[in-house]
């Protein structure tokens, strides 16, 4: 695919491409959820974080495809097609995380009164299993086609964030839940990117 004097692989463009229609289906929803945590009384917390999310994930997706056109990065099929794999194993983890959280997920930290934590599906095992999958979504996406200076910049630029977030939301959700669920990763349902609203409950668990 040429566009002037860059050429952009057909196949990259097609996976950035629909990569960014997941992305904008995503803020769809989030933004569906939100009203419905809303009317529930929920409360937005760090709003300001949200615009830098958006932000870095548009890098990403522009960042791997000018690396590529630019520096004429060529496709390693060792390294190519693991990373595929991995992004596509990302997106069924981060459906897992929707599906488990239902009506309660979003990208947006929102705190809505009384709800018990949800201990389903990949929260069973982990407080913030969508961190991780943010992580290796931002590594793999650019090492389809061997852009790494793409993935390095995210990491680098993304890793701040999500600690900023973690933060954030564990600041909400622990005086909700109590001390005696400080220790445990089965009680909290928050995620970065995809982060539920972190669901407080009125009596210590």
């Amino acid at each position: 695919m040429s566009l002037g004097w860059v050429t952009i692989p057909v196949t990259l463009f097609v996976l950035v491409a629909a990569v960014a229609v997941v992305r904008l289906v995503e803020l769809t929803t989030a933004h569906r959820n939100m009203r419905w945590a809303i009317l529930r009384g929920g409360i937005e917390h760090g709003q300001r974080h949200h615009p830098v999310m958006i932000t870095l994930h548009v890098c990403l997706l522009v960042g791997t495809v000018a690396e590529v056109a630019l520096t004429d990065r060529a496709f390693v099929p060792l390294v190519g097609w693991s990373a595929l794999v991995v992004l596509i194993l990302v997106q069924a983890g981060r459906a897992w995380c929707m599906r488990a959280l239902g009506p309660r997920w979003n990208t947006r930290v929102i705190v809505v009164p009384g709800l018990p934590p949800v201990t389903t599906g990949p929260y069973r095992w982990m407080r913030h299993p969508n961190y991780l999958i943010v992580l290796f979504e931002g590594i793999a996406l650019p090492l389809v086609h061997t852009a790494w200076i793409t993935a390095m910049l995210f990491t680098l630029a993304n890793t701040p964030w999500l600690v900023v977030r973690i933060r954030t939301e564990n600041a909400v959700l622990w005086p909700a839940v109590g001390p005696a669920a400080r220790g445990s990763s089965r009680t909290s349902s928050t995620d970065p990117c995809c982060s539920p609203c972190v669901p407080p409950t009125r009596t210590s668990s």
